[in-house]
């Protein structure tokens, strides 16, 4: 009985010290959401206004730019996905990777080959151990990524698509990017989204409607979407980078609640069953020694 006594505090002592380490985790979560969720507010109107600039210039001009017209057969597809570094943020990382497999399967069966780019070492491991081949990686950045990061990424997924099928590049013919969206501390989605060609679905502003403004492009069109749609590509991918670290840390923020709400209840029940464990040893040594005192008088009782 003892040694079931010993087992049950040494699971209790190994339960707190899990616990104090996810509590740890969680507070830190929860203090770095807060900066993520500000960077995320500060990217989200350039990058919306930058989405409007390049609109209107590619709805309101005759050209045709190879960032915004789609090829007739396109052969290629650029998938870039972006997951986290560290793991204990629940099904975080693997949501956004199932919606990369859903993605990729409806290429497929476009007949699109599709190439997997790929931000954060959960999916670079998930795609290794498959031995899958990998257009790009980056790693290290995913809880707190920084323009320059974002940059790094877009003007790699630019100069593939602009690479002809005969380059090193082996050029493609369309760019999208599989993120999660930060809704709020306990809802967050992952969204796939065409970017290349160009494809505007964020725009709230109203369709016009009537006479349609006319622009004026200087020095012209085509130079104007060759200095605007690099800048656009790196703020949306940067913005979604945002997105994806505040979701990374919400959904470990909440992963490690859960794991240490848990730990208490562990704690709690093997509380009881240690205390049972205690008690049925103290019946035992009790019943033992009125057994034994039992025992001495009948033996006094015989002798006399």
């Amino acid at each position: 009985m003892g040694a079931q006594l010993r087992v049950y505090r040494r699971r209790m002592r190994s339960v707190k010290a899990t616990k104090k380490i996810t509590k740890a985790m969680e507070l830190i979560s929860a203090s770095r959401i807060v900066k993520a969720q500000q960077k995320v507010w500060a990217s989200t109107p350039y990058a919306n206004e930058l989405t409007r600039a390049v609109s209107a210039l590619a709805t309101y001009s005759s050209t045709d730019h190879p960032l915004t017209t789609a090829e007739e057969d396109p052969q290629r597809a650029a998938v870039l996905i972006i997951s986290a570094d560290r793991g204990m943020a629940g099904a975080y990382s693997n949501n956004a990777i199932k919606e990369g497999e859903q993605l990729a399967t409806l290429l497929r069966e476009r007949g699109l080959q599709v190439r997997p780019y790929l931000v954060g070492r959960k999916a670079v491991n998930y795609y290794k151990f498959r031995n899958r081949d990998v257009a790009g990686t980056w790693t290290g950045f995913s809880d707190s990524p920084t323009y320059e990061d974002a940059k790094e990424v877009a003007d790699a997924l630019i100069k593939a698509f602009l690479a002809d099928a005969s380059s090193e590049d082996f050029g493609i013919d369309e760019i999208h990017i599989i993120y999660t969206e930060f809704q709020s501390m306990m809802t967050q989605n992952p969204l796939a989204k065409r970017m290349l060609p160009l494809e505007v679905v964020e725009t709230d502003a109203p369709i016009p409607t009537g006479l349609l403004p006319m622009y004026e492009f200087e020095p012209d069109a085509n130079r104007v979407l060759d200095a605007l749609l690099p800048r656009y590509i790196a703020a949306r991918i940067f913005n979604a980078m945002l997105q994806s670290a505040a979701s990374e840390h919400a959904a470990r923020r909440r992963a490690m609640k859960s794991a240490t709400d848990n730990a208490d209840d562990l704690i709690k029940s093997l509380t009881r069953l240690a205390n049972a464990a205690r008690q049925a040893e103290i019946t035992q040594e009790i019943s033992e020694i009125v057994g034994g005192a039992d025992a001495l008088a009948s033996a006094s009782a015989g002798s006399e």
